[in-house]
């Protein structure tokens, strides 16, 4: 990874991943453009869409960063791809978002406030914000886990307003530079769903990132939806990727155990609400014969 000082140390670039949903990407740049904090550049990672975002954004936003994917690389390969751009720029920060994402005008402002009061003797790894659906509900796709084994660290960060976490989604989430320099980049093997998740796993398994309450973003999806009820066929990535995280080392013993029982939760779940169909069968037995024999991390 370059460690060059190429932009001062709290210089932020914004990361969008995108993949046909011009119309959300617009709104997303342009709350983007609207922070009260703004941002130093922004990075879009086009996969490979097949309704003119490319030339879209070339067209109207000329000063934004293009990565025209030649082929659709997931959610995991576009944020791996744009946040080795950004911290090949020199970023101290890489703010990162799908397309679908909404900023509240003082959520990027939020998350610096919140990293200079956090508790400890240096800057946290990362810092999430409050996500949330349309109607200001929490979005239970993007719920993050807290660190509940450490209710001393919860108190902490609770003291100065901040949530300690274990691990959140990459709907607006801040990482820091000296992480990356350390843990590099997301595994885009994962395409998609689960690849926040080991990531942020990895990150924060020695140290506390946080929750910023007061920095705020809608993830404005068609409705409320988690991995359960909004997957579909989608369903075998977090069958497989789950398990390549149960194999991997983001998490110790205790943690697999307990991740492991939500996973079995979800598995039956799935089954149940598609009528342990022959394809939803099909499906799950796929994701773990490919979970199985994967690599992981």
């Amino acid at each position: 990874m370059s460690t060059r000082p190429a932009q001062p140390p709290e210089s932020v670039c914004a990361v969008v991943v995108t993949y046909n949903r011009l119309e959300l990407l617009e709104r997303c740049l342009e709350a983007l453009a609207g922070q009260t904090r703004p941002v130093e550049e922004i990075v879009v990672v086009d996969n490979a869409s097949t309704d003119g975002t490319a030339a879209a954004v070339r067209a109207a936003h000329p000063d934004v960063v293009l990565l025209a994917l030649e082929e659709n690389v997931g959610g995991a390969g576009g944020f791996h791809a744009g946040m080795a751009q950004a911290h090949a720029a020199g970023h101290g920060w890489l703010w990162i978002m799908d397309d679908d994402t909404l900023p509240e005008p003082g959520a990027l402002a939020a998350l610096l406030a919140g990293a200079e009061r956090a508790p400890g003797p240096s800057v946290p790894p990362l810092l999430a914000s409050q996500v949330l659906w349309k109607d200001g509900s929490l979005h239970p796709m993007n719920r993050p886990f807290v660190r509940w084994r450490e209710p001393g660290t919860v108190a902490t960060g609770a003291e100065h307003g901040l949530v300690a976490l274990r691990s959140a989604t990459f709907v607006s989430l801040a990482i820091r530079r000296e992480a990356v320099d350390r843990f590099g980049l997301p595994l885009r093997e994962y395409f998609i769903w689960g690849d926040d998740f080991e990531y942020t796993n990895r990150l924060l398994r020695d140290t506390p990132g946080y929750l910023v309450p007061e920095s705020r973003v809608l993830h404005w999806t068609d409705r409320p939806h988690t991995s359960i009820t909004g997957a579909r066929e989608r369903f075998y990535y977090h069958v497989r990727n789950s398990l390549l995280v149960l194999r991997g080392s983001s998490m110790d013993a205790w943690e697999r155990l307990s991740y492991l029982r939500y996973w079995a939760g979800t598995l039956k779940d799935y089954l149940r609400i598609h009528g342990h169909s022959r394809q939803a069968w099909a499906i799950v037995l796929r994701g773990l014969r490919d979970g199985c024999r994967g690599s992981a991390r």
